[in-house]
């Protein structure tokens, strides 16, 4: 069922590079194809937030690319996507990607995606949030990009955050026809 979808999955460096882990192993779950792209700050982030090592990061992705290689497949329109998934999404990403001021892969991929009229979601974190934070959300929505801060939903009655994790991770799947079969939903026993 998933086995012709190709996802681009970026993730930069703000907090919460657990949810571009988990996208990694849900989409693997699923049969999805997968191409990364990883930040130097997320390099960073990584080291600070878990035990994982970016080879074994990059292990998780079909394909991965070096965030400063602009030459790189996904950086063309003729690359065919289903479309690309910032999980997390930085504000210093989320700006350029505002403004079409691409200064790396991670970027110029996300710019391509709004291009070629395909799905961009951007799983926005920071707190809390600027007058030219807002604008930048804005302006990518009204370009086409979704702005899908990973939110929990307390309705689910998480007991713990892979929990929590995995409910936001299947909200963002949902927004390219991917049912993970982890999302709670709301009043399905009605």
């Amino acid at each position: 069922m998933n086995e012709n979808k190709k996802i681009i999955v970026g993730i930069s460096g703000a907090s919460g590079v657990i949810y571009g882990i988990r996208l990694l192993e849900t989409l693997r779950e699923l049969g999805v194809e997968t191409h990364l792209i990883l930040s130097k700050a997320a390099e960073m982030t990584l080291a600070y937030e878990t035990d994982i090592t970016p080879k074994e990061l990059r292990g998780l992705a079909d394909k991965s690319y070096p965030i400063g290689d602009l030459g790189a497949a996904c950086s063309s329109g003729s690359f065919p996507t289903s479309g690309m998934i910032v999980a997390p999404c930085s504000m210093k990403s989320l700006a350029e990607i505002a403004t079409g001021v691409t200064s790396s892969l991670l970027t110029r991929a996300a710019d391509v995606v709004l291009k070629e009229r395909r799905r961009l979601v951007l799983m926005a974190r920071e707190t809390p949030l600027t007058n030219v934070h807002l604008q930048n959300m804005l302006t990518v929505s009204q370009m086409g990009g979704i702005i899908a801060p990973p939110v929990p939903a307390f309705y689910t009655k998480p007991d713990n955050l892979e929990e929590m994790v995995d409910h936001s991770i299947g909200r963002v799947l949902d927004l390219f026809d991917i049912d993970t079969g982890k999302v709670k939903r709301w009043r399905t026993d009605d």
